[in-house]
């Protein structure tokens, strides 16, 4: 029987990616593995995702060979997943991974029982392995039966008691434990630094976003010099070395090697949404000029490259171009001379282009370790490069829109617009927004993705919830809209109903989800934020905004354990920082009087403690319970100050401002 690949109307660019290989695919599904039980055959699972380096050479050395196909069509159901569309899954099987060979990654590979239990797991093989190792399961199958089902239960049994212990909160004083635990935590990270090349730890070498907002706010809040030495050391390294696009801007997934000089080329919107913060945040601490190019120019990037015509913004762009990575973006001094001619020796100067070059067959990387002497002659080189770069082969995209991610970026870009003062950057964080709200809420729930303005059948997780709505109180505070906040509180019902467990933390997924071999729940941060840490930031921020503390204790129960913030500091940066705004109060600034960004409302969010809240409008704006009864004063604008619904006298002039400020 000619094999039938079931991939070609899925809404994920990934799985579309596969949808001519002589593979007999099929998405997650009831009927998936309905058929396998039916032909009494094990489950083939693979999950990758668009932008995976490796994912595609998998597909290229063995899902697109006839010998590789005839083998899985005939002995297996083979079934593709997109881990962004289905984290669920991704997260079950990849514990399953890690619990047995000791590390992860992508592609993932598992076989599976028909009842879904693993009894196989790894990552990439090369095609001659993967023909073994799919010999070494049919002999298994058919003669040892048995013991492959005895071994998929008791890994299930393993992973369920990993997840009842692993996890967990307590009910602690914010002011005294959490206070000691964040103090621990500064320390741990401080000890895994790189004084030489800023970031934590060895090569290859991740951006560490989320710590980096926990080390900005534990300074402001502190001013304890080493948390903002590490942000500095971190931030400027990354921006001057290969891993940031030093014509386009926009970060790469991570560093290859420790001094940020050789990217993973593809960009994920996430790490861009995150780092657009980070470095908006060091700049609104420090005035570093640096700060604010990068947090311009990431934005713009974010504008110009992942921007899909519906409004939202798309996952990533890969890391090849036609089939190589990096193609697009490497230098060689002969390509310099070609377009720069007797600008090129300068340029290869200033960009450290070498005739050895610093990654593959003689081309090099562009990195910015100093300003340019000549600013003008820079910015006429740097686009006379970016023009040339336009005309060679492109990167692919993975259009897809993730509800999680684009929540980031509409928090990012409404915060930039606001600290930059650049109105197109709220017009797209509303767009993103108008989009997700009206595309991906379907009968009242979120879903996770959309693709072409049509939302998938995947249910939103709980960092979907979490991230949108931080996302939309951000945009709320910028925006001043009312309506922000109102879809905010529909989200939040619907998490505390749906996602939180017994002891007061979340699961990651709805408990009327699937269900799957076990219900994943995860507190730690990894590339982006936890759901749980999601969650509890936008618990915190809508507790202020609207002055509950029904919320504020929700967000408090749900953190993960004290010991394990501080002892774990490097995966738990999100709900480090939200232990910040929780240690900060967080404060509250409502400033009536000043429609658009007056005196008193720009210095509230330049000067703004860690994790405040910030709203501002003409009037009492019906729906903004910030704002709520509190009128000018002697008929001039005025700003109120309150921490834990205390307040301060308001204030009309900025030095009243920054003195209550400075207090709260």
């Amino acid at each position: 029987m000619d094999p039938v690949n079931r991939l070609s109307e899925s809404t994920s660019p990934y799985l579309l990616q596969h949808k001519d290989n002589p593979v007999d695919w099929q998405e997650w599904s009831e009927e998936a593995f309905a058929e396998a039980k039916r032909r009494d055959v094990p489950i083939l699972l693979s999950v990758g995702y668009s932008a995976c380096h490796w994912c595609h050479v998998m597909a290229h050395d063995s899902f697109e060979d006839a010998d590789v196909a005839d083998v899985l069509n005939t002995y297996f159901v083979s079934v593709k997943v997109d881990r962004e569309e289905r984290p669920d899954v991704d997260a079950v099987y990849m514990d399953a991974v890690t619990a047995m060979t000791g590390h992860g990654g992508w592609p993932m590979t598992c076989l599976l029982t028909p009842d879904a239990k693993p009894f196989f797991a790894g990552t990439f093989f090369p095609k001659q392995q993967f023909l073994q190792l799919l010999a070494a399961a049919i002999e298994a199958w058919n003669t040892r039966r048995g013991e492959i089902e005895d071994s998929g239960r008791r890994i299930v049994e393993a992973l369920t008691i990993k997840s009842k212990t692993d996890e967990g909160a307590e009910l602690c004083d914010v002011e005294t434990t959490l206070g000691a635990a964040a103090d621990a935590a500064v320390r741990s990270l401080a000890e895994h630094y790189d004084r030489a090349a800023g970031g934590f730890g060895r090569a290859p070498k991740f951006p560490p976003s989320m710590v980096v907002e926990f080390l900005l706010r534990h300074h402001e809040r502190t001013g304890e010099p080493t948390s903002l030495t590490m942000v500095a050391g971190t931030l400027r390294a990354m921006a001057r070395g290969g891993m940031y696009d030093q014509l386009g801007g926009g970060f790469a997934r991570y560093s290859v090697d420790g001094d940020w000089v050789v990217p993973h080329f593809e960009k994920m919107l996430y790490d861009n949404a995150l780092l657009l913060r980070a470095y908006l945040h060091w700049h609104r601490l420090t005035e570093d000029p640096l700060a604010e190019r990068i947090a311009r120019e990431t934005a713009d990037f974010l504008l110009r490259d992942l921007r899909t015509p519906e409004g939202g913004f798309a996952c990533a762009l890969d890391a090849d171009t036609e089939g190589v990575e990096g193609l697009t973006y490497v230098w060689t001094p002969a390509q310099l001379r070609e377009v720069l001619g007797e600008d090129a020796d300068w340029a290869a100067q200033m960009f450290e282009v070498t005739a050895a070059g610093t990654f593959e067959h003689g081309s090099s990387t562009l990195q910015l370790r100093a300003d340019p002497d000549d600013v003008h002659r820079w910015g006429h080189v740097r686009s006379r490069l970016f023009d040339a770069r336009g005309r060679r082969p492109q990167p692919g995209r993975d259009d897809k829109v993730i509800t999680s991610w684009n929540g980031l970026a509409i928090g990012a870009l409404a915060e930039a617009a606001v600290l930059l003062d650049e109105p197109r950057y709220l017009d797209a964080a509303v767009s993103a927004a108008d989009l997700i709200v009206r595309r991906h809420l379907v009968d009242g729930r979120l879903r996770r993705t959309s693709r072409d303005g049509v939302a998938g059948t995947a249910e939103a997780v709980a960092d979907d919830y979490g991230n949108l709505a931080d996302g939309l109180l951000i945009l709320h505070q910028a925006s001043g809209d009312a309506r922000w906040l109102g879809a905010t509180r529909s989200l939040l019902d619907n998490a505390m109903t749906r996602f939180r467990a017994e002891d007061g933390g979340f699961y990651d997924t709805a408990a009327d989800a699937e269900t799957l071999i076990r219900r994943p729940r995860d507190s730690s941060d990894g590339a982006t934020p936890a759901g749980a840490s999601a969650l509890i930031h936008a618990l915190i921020s809508y507790s202020a905004l609207v002055g509950s503390l029904e919320e504020r204790a929700a967000a408090v129960r749900a953190l993960p354990r004290p010991g394990l913030l501080s002892e774990q500091a490097r995966f738990f940066g999100w709900a480090l920082a939200a232990v910040e705004a929780l240690l900060a109060g967080p404060v509250e600034v409502a400033v009536v009087g000043e429609a658009g960004r007056g005196p008193l409302t720009a210095t509230a969010w330049r000067r703004r403690p860690p994790g405040a809240v910030v709203i501002s409008a003409a009037t009492d704006e019906p729906g903004i319970a910030l704002l709520a009864d509190r009128p000018l004063v002697d008929g001039r604008p005025a700003a109120y100050v309150c921490r834990r619904m205390v307040c301060e006298r308001p204030v009309t002039e900025v030095p009243g401002l920054l003195a209550a400020l400075a207090t709260a």
